[in-house]
């Protein structure tokens, strides 16, 4: 039986020769080589790397230096690294219902979470860009200044998205995160990159992320250089030398795979663009299709176990945040407490779109959901 990934990362000699680079113990520092590319293709003045996106976000909020009780504003349609993010601080993450078109944070339901929740801890909004295209930025900084609050962007699947022309973690955010490696399970390699134009951030950021630890340097005073200090409490989330050297091959592919994504959006755009069980994504803003999600007017996980029947593997993206057990416990979170979350988790499915796919792939893959959606009208 033909079968078609979910996803397959795209993997060439540019990763091995950098890998083997590594591994030779010759040339400088990948990481810092990360960096810098991160820093001048997304156009912000500093990059942090770390060991995952995960890392990055709880790196983040390490840098905001939250504390028991304060606050965090986040879309309900998001992966459960945001919400863990803040609890592990014994902070409390406030849940947001979304537009149900581009499935992000919705700015009016953000205004009236404000209103509801406004309180002295209240430090900051999480506005998760979903599948590749970006939230509604200009209304939801206005938002943020209005309310004194910060903004911190979940860009976990953005990497080389745009809004409005420009890079997104090139804006008036205070921290954007990214990841690589972000749609596997159990990744090939992994980085996470915290991005910002805030020097404290920065700075705190790389001190937090080797075990806050300042060490000395070799000089001709007599500084001995395995004397180190510790002068918070820290944590290891940097990323290893061969994760930095397979990501700086994946950085350097962006365009290129973007490019490729699109003309697959292209292709299923058309094939199922005009079925009436089917709804295409809707593209309000720039978009990127990290993910392309369809939506299923019926019988959703009985649509994905066909598709999984004929070979072709789906996601979910995403189970809302009050669904999750533990926040619907913790929280007496109801079922109808985000009706358009809720609706859009009923009927949504991402299918393959990698660059790796031929277009017979894809064709395949439309030919399929035409036939499934056929057999039940």
């Amino acid at each position: 039986m033909r079968e078609i990934p979910f996803y397959v990362p795209s993997i060439d000699h540019e990763e091995k020769s950098l890998i083997n680079e590594v591994l030779s113990l010759k040339g400088a520092s990948k990481i810092e080589e990360l960096e810098d590319l991160v820093s001048e293709y997304v156009g912000c003045k500093y990059a942090v790397s770390t060991s995952s996106w995960s890392a990055a976000m709880h790196l983040s909020m390490f840098a905001l230096e939250l504390k028991r009780g304060d606050k965090i504003l986040c879309s309900v349609n998001a992966f459960p690294t945001v919400a863990a993010a803040v609890r592990h601080f014994d902070a409390e993450p406030i849940f947001v219902d979304i537009n149900p078109d581009d499935f992000n944070i919705s700015p009016a339901k953000l205004k009236e979470a404000l209103v509801k929740h406004m309180h002295k801890k209240l430090k900051a909004v999480i506005v998760s860009h979903v599948g590749g295209q970006s939230a509604d930025m200009d209304e939801i900084y206005k938002i943020a200044r209005e309310n004194n609050i910060m903004v911190i962007e979940d860009a976990s699947l953005a990497m080389g998205a745009t809004y409005n022309g420009k890079k997104i973690g090139n804006m008036n955010s205070d921290i954007v995160t990214f990841g690589f490696g972000a749609k596997m399970k159990n990744s090939i390699g992994n980085a996470g990159i915290i991005a910002t134009n805030n020097e404290v951030i920065y700075e705190r950021a790389k001190l937090i992320r080797h075990h806050a630890i300042k060490a000395q340097e070799w000089d001709k005073h007599g500084h001995l250089g395995y004397v180190y200090d510790v002068v918070d409490i820290g944590i290891k989330y940097d990323t290893s030398e061969l994760d930095a050297a397979f990501t700086i091959a994946q950085l350097q592919k962006s365009d290129k795979h973007i490019k490729r994504r699109l003309d697959i959006a292209k292709i299923y755009d058309r094939e199922l663009g005009s079925m009436k069980s089917i709804t295409i994504p809707k593209k309000v803003r720039d978009h990127i299709y990290s993910l392309y999600i369809i939506k299923i007017d019926k019988n959703r996980d009985d649509f994905a176990r066909t598709l999984r029947e004929k070979g072709i593997y789906t996601g979910l993206h995403y189970v809302p945040l009050h669904l999750l057990t533990y926040y619907k416990q913790k929280y007496s979170l109801r079922v109808n407490d985000f009706p358009a979350a809720l609706t859009n988790y009923q009927q949504i499915l991402s299918i393959p779109n990698y660059p790796g796919m031929s277009d017979d792939d894809v064709m395949y893959v439309c030919k399929t959901i035409q036939e499934i959606a056929a057999s039940r009208e």
